[in-house]
């Protein structure tokens, strides 16, 4: 049972996040995370369900965790699509969803006075989904066609081949999108539809997050309200481990249209943990080997001008994801010549050592960029959804920051030497077909 009203906790006052956070637990799972900031009566309402195509580990079953996304509009009993449309469009609320391989996230933001009302709407959706199978073969028709506009984006294309090579085993292996011989054959699993539902959407795998103009105690007795029924049973899914890469691993895609070349570098990256400086230290190299102040970048995008674009991620992953980089490439002669010199600046990150005001700069800049875009209700739940999805709490972006600032140039080459191998690599090129 929640704490009665008056005495739900501050959780902490973090040293990164400028606003308290209240956070507490049903008795059926569902965890409830408050952050109360001057909002003008604003306040946005996230519910995120722990899921995403990283759960997708069935052969045949993928694309379920986005499919949901487009699903979960359809209405209840109480509240038909038409009817809910109508309720957020009277209130004015803003609503929305995404899906990632790690989660699947569905956003609003509205008046606070209308809390009691969205919570009501919101509760029985995820509660008593409802629909027919006709209107599951409709939804899949669109998911596959949305598939197919993806599909004529050259990004996405090289991603979905590059995600296939990389992964042998782990779910990792697909696009949050699915293999598409799983999205056409979508239709005919109506049945299994409803399992991964009654798997997944459960309150035990399930974060309700509310940021902006909310009293904690007024929304943990609404939360105890409308949610106290919902009920439990969530099984986490045997998601198979991926093995150790034993060599650089190589795809060429063509691509069924005009378009410059594109390169893409995938680097076996271990799971973010904030005590391994390793891999902490890897979301720094990223930036200062392929960002915009680095020398690659000065000469390939605006000395050069080789490339049209210069761009790294280091992926924060619930398992063991990939450090991407990615390039357009002006002139289909110079491919190897791009690559050479990605390879030339992994070199020097590994032989020598960024200079520590350089490193300083950027952590500097980091924790300003985080702090700047913590200045509406939204903002704030969009910045935290992720951390918060993958590890349950916001203890872990605390420390993944203290991190940061622990770190010095010896981590940052530790990192080149351990990831930025040949070994740990998918290297794909995709190019036109005329």
């Amino acid at each position: 049972m929640l704490r009665a009203a008056a005495q739900l906790p501050i959780a902490y006052m973090s040293q990164l996040i400028p606003y308290p956070v209240h956070r507490h637990e049903l008795d059926n799972g569902l965890t409830l995370v408050v952050i109360p900031m001057p909002a003008n009566g604003l306040v946005a309402y996230w519910t995120l369900i722990r899921t995403g195509s990283r759960d997708e580990y069935e052969p045949g079953r993928t694309g379920f965790a986005h499919f949901f996304e487009h699903m979960m509009f359809r209405g209840t009993r109480n509240y038909p699509a038409a009817r809910y449309q109508e309720v957020l469009t009277r209130i004015g609320a803003d609503a929305n969803a995404f899906t990632t391989d790690d989660l699947t996230a569905y956003h609003l933001c509205f008046a606070a006075a209308d809390l009691a009302q969205v919570m009501e709407l919101e509760s029985d959706r995820f509660r008593h989904l409802e629909y027919s199978e006709q209107d599951f073969k409709n939804e899949a028709g669109a998911v596959y066609g949305e598939y197919r506009k993806m599909r004529m984006d050259p990004l996405f294309t090289l991603y979905e081949s590059v995600a296939r090579t990389a992964f042998t085993q782990h779910p990792y292996g697909h696009t949050t999108m699915g293999f598409e011989q799983d999205i056409a054959a979508m239709p005919s699993m109506f049945d299994y539809s409803r399992e991964f539902f009654a798997r997944y959407y459960r309150p035990d795998n399930a974060i309700l997050l509310l940021v902006g103009d909310v009293n904690p105690d007024t929304a943990a007795a609404l939360a105890r309200a409308y949610y106290a029924d919902w009920q439990p049973g969530y099984v986490p899914p045997p998601v198979p481990d991926e093995p150790e890469q034993p060599a650089e691993r190589r795809v060429a895609v063509r691509y069924d249209g005009r378009c410059l070349p594109l390169l893409w570098l995938a680097y076996k990256l271990d799971r973010l943990d904030p005590h391994a400086g390793d891999r902490v230290a890897a979301n720094l190299l990223a930036e200062l080997a392929f960002g915009p102040t680095s020398e690659l970048y000065r000469s390939l995008v605006l000395e050069q001008r080789r490339v049209e674009f210069l761009q790294a991620d280091a992926n924060w992953n619930r398992d063991p994801g990939l450090l991407d980089v990615y390039t357009r490439i002006k002139d289909p002669r110079d491919i190897e010549r791009v690559l050479e010199a990605i390879d030339a600046a992994v070199r020097e990150y590994q032989e020598r050592a960024v200079p520590e005001q350089r490193l300083g700069d950027l952590k500097a800049r980091l924790r300003f960029d985080f702090l700047l875009a913590l200045d509406t209700p939204s903002a704030v739940a969009r910045r935290l959804a992720r951390p918060l999805a993958l590890c349950g709490e916001l203890a872990t972006l605390e420390a993944l920051y203290a991190a940061y600032a622990a770190l010095d140039a010896d981590a940052i080459r530790a990192a080149a030497q351990r990831y930025l191998r040949p070994a740990r690599r998918t290297v794909a090129i995709l190019e036109g077909s005329t």
